[in-house]
């Protein structure tokens, strides 16, 4: 007759080895998540990147003192319900912190807000955007902000700033973009440099692609030295203002009186270009008047689905409005 004694021998010492990794799991986890030095509160500021990784974060935050474990820590986070609640800006964290609090805090108390702008939007819109994201009243920014010269971006903003430092923020990173060699070469195109970016700011209405930008702007700039009329919507657009109904600065669908508006920004009854630029152009559009590409158009539209079609011709012009207008 066989013994079992064996048997209960081998269930005790399984046991035995599942506590001691349970143990040794407990003991791990533990020391992930708890403070590097509880000690040490003094305070490191730390910035998360706009669209960061969970571990990414970890690994940074790792890197520089602030928790022990990436891991544990991106396992705490997963448990915590927080992965979609950790916010772009920076933090103010210290190595007394354990994972839980580091987790928490990056959740909210940003002293930064990352602030983005886009290219074509003129002030008033910029000014919207600072209102949501920094709580800067609209009108304020509105009466200090240059159009033309607010550079579309992505920004750190500090909460507490002020109008005026965050005017000069747009503007200094204006000056850094376009830098004193485009500025040499834009005297070529036979324009002062406010009337480039004026062009530009239409340049940048106009047209949709990095494609059709130097061909948009080759043809204006004909049109200026040829003393035509610009005729460029986005100038009636700019004229027109708010439309309360559409909610849009830029009324979506023009008509025939449209074009009467009286308005020195309107270029279908004004020869030259408007007074100053119509909205806040991107780096792609300044280099399009600066280094325009010549061609033998002098005509140009979009069609319902945004396409670009050219012309030599007014005739060839009326026949691509009949055919991708009407």
């Amino acid at each position: 007759m066989k013994s079992n004694k064996p048997y209960p021998t081998r269930f005790f010492l399984l046991l035995a080895v599942a506590v001691a990794l349970v143990a040794a799991g407990w003991l791990w986890w533990r020391d992930a998540i708890s403070a590097v030095n509880p000690g040490d509160s003094s305070p490191q500021i730390f910035v998360v990147k706009r669209g960061e990784g969970v571990k990414s974060i970890a690994g940074r935050l790792a890197m520089v003192g602030l928790i022990r474990s990436p891991t544990g820590f991106y396992i705490l986070v997963k448990l915590m319900g927080l992965e979609r609640d950790l916010q772009a800006g920076d933090f103010r964290l210290n190595p007394a912190m354990d994972a839980g609090s580091v987790a928490r805090e990056l959740t909210h108390g940003t002293l930064d807000v990352w602030v983005t702008t886009l290219e074509g939007w003129r002030v008033e819109e910029i000014a919207a955007k600072l209102t949501k994201e920094l709580d800067i009243p609209e009108s304020e920014f509105v009466k200090v902000a240059r159009e033309g010269y607010m550079f579309p971006d992505t920004y750190l903003i500090p909460r507490d700033a002020t109008v005026g430092a965050v005017a000069a923020l747009f503007t200094a990173t204006f000056d850094k973009k376009v830098d004193e060699a485009m500025r040499a070469d834009a005297k070529k195109t036979g324009l002062t440099f406010p009337e480039v970016m004026t062009l530009a700011s239409i340049v940048e209405r106009e047209g949709r692609t990095n494609d059709d930008r130097p061909v948009i702007a080759g043809i204006l700039l004909k049109r200026l030295k040829a003393d035509w009329p610009l005729q460029a919507d986005a100038t009636l657009q700019y004229a027109l203002g708010y439309q309360t109904g559409e909610k849009t600065w830029w009324k979506k669908s023009l008509y025939e009186e449209d074009k009467k508006v009286k308005s020195p920004y309107n270029t279908y009854t004004n020869p030259g270009l408007p007074p100053g630029p119509i909205a806040n152009p991107g780096l792609s559009a300044i280099k399009a008047v600066i280094y325009p590409k010549e061609s033998d158009y002098w005509y140009y539209l979009h069609d319902p689905e945004g396409v670009v079609h050219y012309a030599k011709t007014l005739a060839e012009h009326n026949s691509n409005i009949a055919k991708y207008l009407r």
